[in-house]
């Protein structure tokens, strides 16, 4: 009976609870007989029928982290630990997030406090169906491969998530303990960085053998070929990244045989690594970045921005809408052949956080002055390269029909007139008019054009401090059909966690980096499979400037390529912008070793304390103090999240991150 307990319950969850006593006694002495007859049968019938095995994964995609939400909601940190954006009201249980800016987080918080139990419950499920699937008699072959490749891919994006917010962690065996084992052999210290990343590509390597390249609408959700190795490539840069390629600033955390849970000594092979994983989705020949076509109305190119078609440059694209449209709920997400993995958006919170009260919502996403300036002139130049008249806060004094019906009002300051495409399709202004053509129960409400002064159209409802506090806000997932006031009526919309401009943008800095040329070795017995790459300098700008001509922005040149530092610096801001609000600047951050640099810097903005007629008082730069949630205290313990305390009670060979002790 011990050992059928001890094979299907295989999990560090299992662990914590079965072994909380130094000794062994007998399962009656921990668990309820008839319960665990009742639990036994309940597995086993799993694997008498196709469709029970098929709802049991469906049940295991629920302990996935809820990435459909990266702000208000999240799972995870990553959509309000970084500097891209902070909530106007603190604390909240809802905007858990800016608990690693406040310094708030303890090994006792509650906020993501389940993270690390969901994962890995559903890695326990995981084992159970790669263990016995084989049983289920009436899989066809095709249905038996699509499983085991759906339940690899679960099992590495668990493991990828405890990863990236805990560091190192412990990978618990395929196969499961004898409950004769001993305490000590039992309970797991953390496995190295490395070794935590090389379990999860092997497992990807195994996904992207089993799943099919595309999908039936019906389960567009479900991963693909494609997903498994775009999520290996990304573990790859991860892994050649700085933080966790010869970070000394780890040398004194080791396991107990004395490795480093952190590699000591910088490998520039794993750069190649990453370069060709990235390769090997590029290769597939089935992704491409989204592209609307260039209507009548689309503003024309700046003379610095290529008008041949793309990709080769813009000419024949509205870069506006190819952009907003992946967001917006415009373009079907089956029909898009960016989105690579993707989850739908469960609720309004996206639409709700930044949309003014006035038309429904709260008011209070925050988007820095840094982030702001970080998008460029439609020309292509830096926003700090603008002449004293671009940069001005005088009025353009007429509307300007930017694409389509975007339509950049009268009142803008010219700072934020001719701007790129991106920021007119992220970013909300003061004078920014919203077209809100779902509120026809109110025609004040359509075209309404918001301001940020104290008592201006988008200042604070019923929450005294629930206003904007910088002057910039994300319209990046909004449509202008939403509609807050009536019944939440909102588009269905999906949120990409792995599209094809990080393919791009990932392959281009693994090149970056590279020394020499790299192959991968995908067949010993065939090496026309191998894939090799170098710093190929013209590879680069290609893939560099498919993200740039889409944006509507002029492509880098070989020399701009040919500079390793020049291109990081064009790599760090064009992922900025490219993945504003998407949950990849916490984590770029972090494995770029530069978090505490940015994240600690107290976030800018403009007066939003001024009033109407007060509008060059309320164009003055400002560092925010006014208030606690503008003040940050990012440390170097924040690299990595803390592992829970009820976590280390239950295993006592684990070790806590380091500085949270």
């Amino acid at each position: 009976m011990k050992k059928k307990i001890i094979s299907f319950l295989t999990t560090g969850v299992f662990i914590g609870v079965f072994f909380m006593s130094i000794t062994f006694h007998s399962c009656e002495d921990y668990l309820d007989i008839d319960e665990y007859i009742y639990d036994r049968t309940t597995i086993d019938s799993v694997f008498n029928s196709r469709i029970k095995l098929m709802e049991y994964i469906n049940g295991i995609v629920a302990y996935l982290p809820n990435d459909g939400s990266p702000h208000r909601g999240s799972t995870t940190p990553a959509g309000q630990a970084s500097d891209e954006w902070f909530a106007s009201w603190y604390p909240d249980g809802a905007q858990a997030g800016m608990t690693l800016l406040m310094n708030d987080v303890t090994p006792e918080s509650w906020e993501f406090a389940g993270l690390w139990g969901d994962m890995y419950k559903g890695i326990r499920k995981c084992n159970i169906v790669l263990s016995r699937i084989g049983e289920v008699a009436d899989l066809t072959d095709m249905e038996r491969r699509d499983y085991t490749g759906r339940t690899h891919f679960l099992r590495a994006y668990f493991y990828f998530t405890l990863l990236r917010h805990y560091g190192p962690i412990n990978i618990l065996p395929n196969k499961a303990f004898d409950t004769d084992s001993s305490v000590e052999s039992v309970m797991q210290e953390r496995d190295t960085w490395d070794d935590c990343a090389d379990y999860i590509c092997s497992d990807l390597e195994q996904a992207a053998n089993y799943l099919p390249l595309s999908r039936e609408l019906a389960f567009e959700f479900a991963p693909t070929k494609g997903s498994a190795l775009a999520l290996l490539a990304r573990t790859r840069l991860h892994q050649a990244s700085p933080w966790y390629n010869g970070n000394t600033r780890y040398s004194d955390w080791t396991r107990t045989d004395g490795r480093h849970f952190i590699s000591q000594e910088y490998d520039p092979e794993r750069w190649g690594k990453a370069a060709a994983a990235f390769k090997e989705v590029i290769d597939l020949n089935v992704y491409q970045l989204n592209t609307i076509p260039r209507e009548p109305t689309t503003l024309p190119l700046p003379p610095t921005v290529s008008d041949a078609p793309f990709p080769n440059g813009a000419g024949d694209i509205d870069p506006y809408l190819s952009y907003k449209n992946m967001f917006d709920g415009t373009t079907f997400s089956s029909q898009n052949l960016e989105l690579i993995y993707y989850v739908r958006v469960p609720n309004t919170e996206s639409v709700a956080i930044p949309t003014p009260t006035n038309l429904g919502g709260y008011g209070g996403f925050n988007v820095p002055l840094q982030i702001a300036e970080q998008y460029r002139w439609a020309d292509g130049r830096q926003y700090a390269e603008g002449t004293p008249e671009e940069r001005s806060s005088e009025a353009i004094g007429y509307p300007i029909n930017f694409s389509g019906n975007y339509v950049i009002g009268a009142n803008v300051a010219k700072l934020d007139v001719n701007r790129e495409p991106r920021f007119y399709a992220t970013l909300g202004y003061n004078h920014c008019i919203w077209p809100g053509t779902s509120y026809t129960e109110n025609a004040s409400l359509i075209n309404y054009e918001v301001t940020y002064y104290k008592d201006g159209s988008g200042s604070a409802g019923a929450i005294p401090t629930d206003y904007n506090h910088t002057g910039y806000t994300c319209r990046k997932f909004i449509h202008q059909e939403d509609h807050l006031r009536v019944g939440n009526l909102i588009k269905t919309k999906v949120m990409p966690v792995i599209r094809y401009a990080e393919v791009l943008l990932g392959y281009v800095e693994a090149m970056n980096e590279m020394e020499g040329t790299y192959t991968d070795p995908k067949n010993p017995d065939s090496p026309s499979d191998d894939v090799t790459v170098s710093r190929d300098v013209a590879e680069m700008v290609r893939c560099f400037n498919q993200v740039r001509y889409r944006a509507g922005l002029p492509g880098i040149t070989a020399t701009d390529a040919a500079d390793r530092n020049r291109m990081r610096e064009l790599i760090m801001q064009e992922r900025l912008v490219e993945f504003a609000f998407e949950s990849h600047r916490y984590h770029d951050l972090r494995r770029w070793g530069v978090a505490q640099e940015y994240i600690a810097a107290r976030p800018m903005g403009y007066n939003v304390e001024a009033r109407n007629g007060e509008r060059d008082r309320y164009y003055t730069r400002v560092v925010l103090d006014r208030e606690r949630i503008h003040r940050r205290d990012f440390t170097q313990k924040c690299y990595f999240y803390p592992i829970p305390r009820n976590v280390l009670d239950r295993n006592y060979k684990l070790v806590q991150s380091p500085g949270w002790r």
